[in-house]
């Protein structure tokens, strides 16, 4: 009895993880593809969610962030990046310098045993969270044409996605060798081999289809997207493993937190927004 329970709650699990995932994939697809509002909407929305879940994880470290100062500084910095890539503006750049310097000054009042942790950490949420999701604009945006280029942020979770997909996938099945057993005992070097191989096969794919990059670019971006997209994932772990959880959150039934979905976007985004610079910089 307690196999056909169990094999029921497995089902059961499967079913749930698949639908909201599914329900996870189409918002944010939509988001990426559909108008340049819808971009902003959903990924200020992710920004927001992510920087909040930060908050609430840290305070399981014995600090207290400056909750409600980040969340508007975070909001500050993903709209002044989206301004700033859209239309050149820079003026929301003074405003979120304020709001940043403001949460120094803030902690002098709130009268908290680990006044500099706060500070720390209400700051890394921004630099760790809030400023990798807000750098999406500049992909979109790359070429200073004014034109809305969603091709280029939906390749990247393509990748991202690909990779995690083939890493498990390969992992499970023939992983031997553990890539980093303090953080993250289940990885394999097996399975980050075959999530590379699955990475760099979409970035094939995504130059047929979108000739905003060339294939040499795109291929560059896939090994960025192996990379730093398992280091985001590792440095991830290494925050629930400090603070003794095992998901981040549990906004998103069956998958855990928004940290659990993007933890390799957080080091990838930053990684592309440079590459894509350096290329329009020199090599158009």
């Amino acid at each position: 009895m307690s196999v056909i329970t169990n094999n029921l709650f497995r089902v059961g699990n499967f079913v749930k993880r698949t639908f909201f995932g599914a329900i996870f994939a189409v918002v944010l697809i939509a988001g990426i593809t559909l108008h340049t509002i819808g971009f902003l909407i959903v990924f200020l929305a992710i920004t927001l969610l992510g920087t909040f879940e930060f908050y609430q994880l840290v305070r399981k470290a014995n600090c207290s962030p400056q909750i409600i100062p980040g969340m508007i500084a975070a909001t500050i910095l993903f709209v002044a990046c989206y301004l700033n890539a859209r239309f050149h503006q820079n003026i929301l750049f003074l405003l979120f310098t304020l709001s940043v310097v403001s949460i120094p000054i803030i902690e002098l009042y709130r009268k908290k045993e680990t006044p500099f942790t706060n500070i720390a950490f209400t700051i890394m949420g921004l630099a760790y969270i809030a400023l990798p999701f807000s750098l999406f604009s500049y992909m979109t945006y790359p070429f200073s044409d004014n034109r809305f280029h969603s091709e280029i942020v939906l390749g990247i979770f393509l990748m991202v996605w690909a990779n995690d997909s083939g890493a498990y996938l390969v992992g499970v099945n023939f992983g031997k060798h553990r890539l980093f057993e303090r953080i993250s005992p289940k990885k394999s070097w097996e399975g980050s081999i075959g999530g590379a191989i699955v990475s760099l096969i979409v970035a094939y794919i995504c130059s047929i289809f979108c000739f905003d990059l060339s294939l040499w670019e795109w291929l560059f971006m896939g090994a960025i997207v192996v990379v730093f997209g398992s280091l985001g994932d590792l440095i991830e772990s290494l925050l629930k493993r400090s603070i003794q959880i095992k998901d981040s959150g549990n906004i998103l039934p069956g998958h855990g937190g928004i940290l659990d979905r993007f933890d390799a976007i957080l080091l990838v985004s930053p990684v592309v927004f440079v590459f894509l610079q350096i290329i329009h910089e020199y090599f158009r």
